[in-house]
C-alpha cells in the first residue's frame, strides 16, 4: 500500500514538473509572435528602417523560446500516454479528438509558415512574408485555443457520458464550449500577452538602463508600457469573471483557494471574510490563523455584503482539494498581476511626464533595473495559476466524474523514479539551454549593419553606434 501511494505521489510530481515546464513556454510564442505581426506591419507601413531591425532580432528571441516550447510540448504529449495512460483511454474519444484539431489546424498549420517568416527574408516579397507572420501569430492562437478547451473539459466535463470506462460524446457543442472554456481561454490569451509585453520590456530596458541603442530600444519600450498598463487591467478583471466561473461551477476548488471552509450566508453570525494570510488547523476543518478582511470573499465573489460561499466542509473529506498549494498560488499570482501593473502605470506616468526621451530616459535607472527584474513576474503568474488551476481540480482529473488516482498508468515504484528523473533531466536541459540561448542573443544585440530587403543600404547610419560612444566595442556592431 505505501509503495502504491509513493508510486502515485511521484507520478503527480513528474506530471506536475513537466506541466509547469511547458507551460512558460506557449505563452510567449503566442504574444510574441503578435508583437512581431505589428513590428512588422509597422515597418512595411512606414518603411521604418527601425521597425524592421526590432522585428529581426525579436524573431530571434522568437525562434529560440519556440524551439523549447516544441520540444517541452512533445515531452507532455509522451507523459499523457505514459504517466495517464488510464485517461488518455478513457477521454480519448473527445480528448484526442480535440489534440488532432490542434495539431492540423494549429501546429501543422504553423509549420506551414514559420519556415516562410523566419527564412523568406528578401525571398519573397514584403506583403507574403506578413502574411506568413500573420499567420504564424493566428495559429499560435489557435492551439492555445484548443489546449484550453481540452483542458477546460476537464474542469467542466459537459457534452459526455461515461460508458464502460469510456467517455462517450453525445454534445460536441457543449463539450468545445463547456462552461470553464468561455472564461479560461481569454484569461490565458491575455496573460500571453502580458508575459510578452513584460518580455519586450524588460529587454528594452535593459538595452536602455545600459546605454545601448537607446533610440533603437526606446520606441518599443515606451509602446509596449502603455499596452502592458491596459492588458495588466483588463486581465485582473478577467481574472475576477474566471473566479465568478470557478464558484459557481467548482465551488469546491474555490473553497480550497481562498482556504474558506464555512459556508455562511446572511443568516449567520460570522460574514464570509477574505483571508490575505493563513494556515489550516491539523485537522483540516479550518484556518489555525489568518489575516482576514471581513465580508472580502462575499464582496469578491457574489458582489454583496454577506453572499453565500460554499466552504470546503461542505464537501466529502475525500472530494476536498489540498488547501496550503491553490492558497498561496493564487495569491502569488494575484500579486505578480498586480505588481506588474503598478511597474507599467510608473512607465506610464514617467512617458506623460516626458521623462523616457532618448535624453533622459536612462537617468531613470531605478524604474529600468524594476523593469528588467519584472520579467520573472509573469512566469510566476503563469506557474502559479495553472497550479492554482490544476491542484484546486483534485482529487479528480475530470471534474467529478474520474478521480486522479483511476487515471494514471499501472507503474512499478523504480519506473516511476526512472521516469522522473529522465523527464527532470530533460526539462532542466530545455530550460537551462532556453535561458543560455536568450541570454546570447540579448548580449550579442540586434544587427544594424545587414542588408534591408528591397533596400540598397547596408547601414542603420547613426544607430549601429551604441549610444555610450564606445564604437571600437565588437558586440555592439557584431550581427547574430
Amino acid at each position: 500500500m505505501l509503495s502504491n501511494d509513493l508510486t502515485s505521489l511521484i507520478t503527480r510530481i513528474d506530471f506536475a514538473l513537466i506541466s509547469s515546464i511547458h507551460i512558460i513556454f506557449p505563452p510567449l510564442t503566442i504574444g510574441l509572435a503578435a508583437l512581431l505581426f505589428i513590428s512588422e506591419l509597422m515597418w512595411v507601413r512606414k518603411q521604418d528602417e527601425q521597425w524592421y531591425r526590432l522585428c529581426r532580432f525579436f524573431e530571434k528571441l522568437f525562434i529560440v523560446n519556440f524551439g523549447a516550447g516544441v520540444a517541452t510540448g512533445v515531452t507532455m504529449e509522451m507523459a499523457f500516454g505514459i504517466l495517464y495512460g488510464r485517461f488518455s483511454q478513457a477521454a480519448g474519444p473527445f480528448f484526442g479528438q480535440v489534440l488532432g484539431y490542434e495539431t492540423i489546424t494549429a501546429f501543422m498549420y504553423e509549420a506551414g509558415f514559420i519556415g516562410l517568416m523566419i527564412f523568406g527574408w528578401g525571398k519573397i516579397s514584403k506583403g507574403m512574408h506578413l502574411f506568413a507572420t500573420f499567420n504564424v501569430a493566428l495559429s499560435s492562437t489557435l492551439s492555445a485555443m484548443w489546449i484550453l478547451v481540452a483542458n477546460s473539459w476537464m474542469q467542466t466535463p459537459t457534452g459526455v457520458e461515461l460508458h464502460n470506462g469510456i467517455f462517450i460524446v453525445t454534445d460536441w457543442l457543449a463539450a468545445l464550449f463547456n462552461p470553464n472554456a468561455r472564461s479560461a481561454f481569454p484569461h490565458m490569451l491575455l496573460a500571453s500577452f502580458e508575459l510578452s509585453l513584460c518580455f519586450v520590456v524588460a529587454t528594452c530596458a535593459w538595452y536602455v538602463l545600459k546605454q545601448r541603442h537607446v533610440e533603437l530600444f526606446l520606441k518599443p519600450l515606451k509602446y509596449s508600457l502603455m499596452a502592458l498598463a491596459v492588458v495588466a487591467a483588463v486581465q485582473i478583471y478577467m481574472g475576477d469573471v474566471l473566479g465568478e466561473a470557478t464558484l459557481e461551477h467548482k465551488p469546491a476548488a474555490l473553497a480550497a483557494m481562498e482556504g474558506h471552509y464555512d459556508t455562511y450566508d446572511s443568516a449567520g453570525n460570522v460574514n464570509s471574510a477574505w483571508h490575505i494570510l493563513g494556515w489550516p488547523n491539523k485537522e483540516g476543518t479550518g484556518l489555525a490563523w489568518s489575516i482576514d478582511i471581513p465580508h472580502g470573499l462575499s464582496l469578491i465573489e457574489t458582489k454583496t455584503w454577506n453572499g453565500t460561499v460554499t466552504g470546503l466542509n461542505t464537501f466529502p473529506k475525500d472530494q476536498q482539494p489540498p488547501v496550503v498549494l491553490p492558497f498561496y498560488a493564487f495569491r502569488a499570482m494575484s500579486g505578480a498581476a498586480g505588481a506588474m501593473l503598478l511597474v507599467s502605470l510608473w512607465g506610464v506616468w514617467l512617458i506623460a511626464r516626458r521623462r523616457m526621451t532618448t535624453e533622459l530616459a536612462p537617468r531613470n535607472k531605478l524604474f529600468l533595473a524594476l523593469a528588467v527584474i519584472m520579467v520573472v513576474l509573469p512566469y510566476i503568474a503563469v506557474i502559479a495559476g495553472w497550479w492554482t488551476r490544476e491542484i484546486g481540480r483534485q482529487p479528480w482529473i475530470v471534474y467529478g466524474l474520474m478521480r486522479t488516482e483511476d487515471g494514471m498508468s499501472p507503474m512499478t515504484l523504480g519506473l516511476a523514479i526512472f521516469w522522473l528523473v529522465g523527464f527532470a533531466i530533460f526539462e532542466t536541459a530545455v530550460v537551462a539551454g532556453t535561458i543560455w540561448f536568450l541570454a546570447k542573443v540579448v548580449r550579442i544585440g540586434p544587427d544594424l549593419t545587414s542588408k534591408i530587403p528591397g533596400e540598397g543600404h547596408e547601414h542603420l547610419g547613426h544607430l549601429d553606434m551604441p549610444a555610450s560612444g564606445h564604437a571600437d566595442h565588437p558586440e555592439y556592431i557584431r550581427p547574430v
